[in-house]
């Protein structure tokens, strides 16, 4: 089979009425398809007020706010009348769905039904978000839901090693293919720092700015971060705590670290100014499958304190391009990011070393290993046709 035979249904929980790193990777997968040639359909819930033009045809689905204060996210109950309509007319030979919730269910579903394969693709951990609102008692319920989800489709697109592992120890056996992600090098690269931007922003040269990137929203680790930054002030470590991003917990953040200077959200070239203009990238959260936050930050050259979980154990190497920490360690963050606070040597020979590991992540090519994936899985289908390949 070749990628012109393909018509794939992409089914998302949130394909562009958010901005985060899942549905940026998202679209990019589907410029790449369409470019070379893949009929592509996209189902999602949508909203009047996107974050960003999509990629490809978005077909609106039926779906209701999140309650308990999560409103700008949506989540379809299944799959309306509407959205099967169009799957008929459309006929995709190929079902990939992004999130293990209620419309990715029905999706595999209805793939399976008509005997036609499913990938899935790993994005977020979804399992830890209950232990942020008081609810990890769910958790391993959770757990059990996300096995047999996984384990109900042809193949699992995941972003790194550490979530092959992480889904092997909960009994998935499905196959799976790296997904990684990229980096736009133009945007994301240390030239990007600006002396200026940070004097106007109060942040000397000689201070080290720690740096938040990312939707302010608890379970990206803020009681952590908070935690970290009082911690440093009670030692008397000089450091000024940039912020950039939006998110319903700002206020929340913002009582925390009452002396933060908040950037707001950033976009496009002013993203990769911020970005580059900090001194040490701090990342606390346990909830990514990736991180594109963290391999943005190595690529403008900037060095990384992480909790060692997920993501960040296949993008950073322990002492070279960055430390990894115990998750809720707050002392050992203190520790990593004091060493870095004060070592500006130290700050960029870490800052080089990420910038360098960032190099081949480039999204033509992580974005083909995608699109080898969906063929491979036709193939198995079809063994003759593989053959002749």
């Amino acid at each position: 089979m070749e990628p012109t035979d393909l018509r794939v249904a992409l089914f998302s929980g949130n394909y562009n009425y958010v901005r985060d790193g899942a549905n940026q990777a998202l679209n990019k997968l589907v410029r790449h398809l369409l470019d070379a040639g893949v009929q592509v359909r996209v189902y999602s819930p949508t909203t009047d007020t996107p974050a960003f033009e999509p990629q490809g045809d978005l077909v609106s689905v039926p779906a209701l706010r999140v309650p308990g204060g999560r409103g700008e996210y949506k989540f379809a109950l299944g799959m309306a009348k509407s959205v099967r309509d169009d799957l008929t007319r459309f006929a995709p030979n190929l079902v990939h769905v992004s999130a293990p919730e209620f419309l990715g269910h029905a999706a595999v579903a209805w793939a399976r039904e008509r005997g036609l394969p499913s990938v899935a693709s790993f994005h977020t951990r979804f399992e830890t978000y209950p232990r942020y609102y008081r609810l990890g008692f769910v958790e391993p319920w959770l757990i059990r839901r996300l096995t047999r989800f996984y384990n109900s489709v042809d193949r699992i697109l995941v972003p790194g090693q550490s979530i092959t592992d992480l889904i092997r120890s909960w009994g998935v056996d499905t196959p799976v293919r790296t997904w990684t992600r990229g980096v736009d090098h133009a945007r994301f690269n240390p030239q990007r720092r600006d002396a200026e931007w940070r004097r106007s922003l109060g942040i000397a040269e000689d201070v080290a700015a720690i740096g938040f990137l990312g939707r302010l929203v608890l379970e990206k680790g803020l009681d952590i971060f908070a935690d970290v930054v009082r911690e440093l002030a009670r030692r008397g470590v000089p450091h000024k705590v940039l912020v950039i991003g939006e998110g319903p917990a700002r206020q929340w953040f913002a009582d925390r670290v009452p002396d933060a200077i908040f950037t707001g959200f950033q976009s496009g070239d002013s993203l990769g100014r911020a970005v580059a203009s900090m001194d040490v990238f701090f990342n606390p959260s346990v909830t990514e499958a990736f991180g594109n936050v963290t391999s943005e930050a190595m690529a403008c050259g900037v060095p990384v304190v992480a909790a060692r979980a997920t993501g960040a154990t296949d993008l950073v190497e322990e002492g070279v391009t960055g430390f990894l920490v115990p998750p809720r360690d707050v002392t050992a963050y203190a520790d990593a990011i004091e060493r870095f606070a004060r070592d500006p040597a130290l700050r960029r020979a870490a800052g080089e070393a990420g910038h360098l590991k960032m190099r081949d992540h480039v999204w033509p090519r992580i974005n083909q290993a995608a699109l080898d994936a969906y063929l491979e899985v036709m193939d198995a289908r079809d063994p003759q046709v593989a053959s002749h390949r």
